[in-house]
C-alpha cells in the first residue's frame, strides 16, 4: 500500500480527531499531498492539501477554519487535524498525492490515491 491513512474513529460533534497517512512512495518530498472524503452515497469532495514543502496549503471551504494539513518529509507522512468536529464531516477520509500543485489534487484527479479511514461524527 503506498498510501495508508488512520486515526479515524467515533467523535461528538464538536470534538476532534487527527488523521495520518504514511507514505511508501519514492521521492516523497516531491509530492503534493491532500485529503478527500466521501460520504454515503455522495460524490466524493476535496478536502484539503498541501505542496512539497509545506509552505502552502488549500482547504475546502465546509472545513477553512477548522482542519488544518500538514507534513513531515522525514517521516513520508501527512496529517490532517480536524477539530470542531460536525455530523456532515461523517464520512471516509482518503489521502492523495501527485507530483503537481494543486489542480491534480483539487480536482480529485491525483496520481496515487490512499485506502481511507472512517471518520464518524454523532449530533
Amino acid at each position: 500500500v503506498q498510501l495508508q491513512a488512520s486515526g479515524g474513529g467515533l467523535v461528538q460533534a464538536g470534538g476532534s480527531l487527527r488523521l495520518s497517512c504514511e507514505s511508501s512512495l519514492p521521492a516523497f518530498s516531491n509530492l503534493a499531498l491532500g485529503w478527500f472524503r466521501q460520504a454515503p452515497g455522495k460524490d466524493p469532495e476535496f478536502v484539503a492539501a498541501i505542496n512539497w514543502g509545506g509552505e502552502n496549503t488549500l482547504y475546502a471551504d465546509s472545513v477553512k477554519g477548522r482542519f488544518t494539513i500538514s507534513r513531515d518529509n522525514a517521516k513520508n507522512a501527512v496529517w490532517l487535524q480536524m477539530n470542531s468536529l460536525k455530523p456532515e464531516d461523517t464520512a471516509l477520509y482518503r489521502c492523495m498525492a501527485d507530483e503537481m500543485w494543486p489542480r491534480s489534487l483539487y480536482r480529485l484527479q491525483a496520481r496515487f490515491e490512499g485506502r481511507g479511514t472512517l471518520v464518524t461524527v454523532s449530533s
